[in-house]
């Protein structure tokens, strides 16, 4: 059965297995394509299966390691050389650092190890972020009549609401607001207190 090779999705063949993928790619090249015999068909299901295994078992290391690197950042400072080797592992398997990470090896650059790792891993994740940036969909532009088009049929003008009827006006003109409102007088200053006999 064909095993993972590392978490990089690589896969390690038996020289069985080899022996199978030759025959398949050989047949495959054949201009006149002759059927495969009974055991070549199974053998050919059976490296299938063999191969969703692997696929599988690879799924589950990759995991594995990134439960490793959290538990490892979770204990920092004290497991310093524990996290930069499993992050350094996770780097060469395709991993691209999380904020978590990339907070994590600021903390430490006073460490020279953490600080090349810090470097390695911004420029991992820069460039993550720019090939989601270009492969993420344009928005979309807004359509615009364009002349010449389809025409629609003319709408009839909007006819004018009719207005209501006036109310008479009242005999009395309306008072203003300061006839209503009258200013307020300021009050008389009080009168002198008692006159001095003289």
């Amino acid at each position: 059965m064909p095993t993972p090779y590392g978490s990089r999705g690589g896969m390690a063949f038996s020289a069985a297995e080899l022996h199978v993928l030759r025959r398949l790619l050989a047949h495959a090249l054949q201009s006149s394509p002759a059927p495969l015999t009974a055991a070549e068909v199974q053998d050919c299901l059976c490296l299938a299966q063999s191969v969703d295994d692997a696929v599988q078992e690879a799924g589950r290391l990759r995991a594995f390691l990134l439960e490793d690197l959290a538990r490892y950042r979770g204990a920092l400072p004290g497991s310093l050389s524990g996290y930069l080797d499993v992050l350094r592992e996770a780097l060469t398997a395709g991993y691209e650092p999380a904020p978590d990470d990339l907070a994590a090896l600021r903390a430490l650059r006073a460490n020279p190890a953490a600080a090349s790792l810090l470097e390695r891993s911004q420029a991992v994740a820069e460039r993550s972020v720019r090939r989601r940036l270009s492969t993420a969909p344009a928005p979309r532009a807004r359509l615009l009549a364009l002349a010449g088009g389809k025409e629609e049929p003319a709408r009839p003008a909007p006819q004018p609401r009719p207005r209501p009827q006036e109310q008479p006006r009242p005999d009395r003109p309306v008072p203003t607001p300061g006839e209503v409102f009258p200013p307020r007088r300021k009050p008389a200053p009080p009168p002198a207190a008692g006159r001095a006999v003289g």
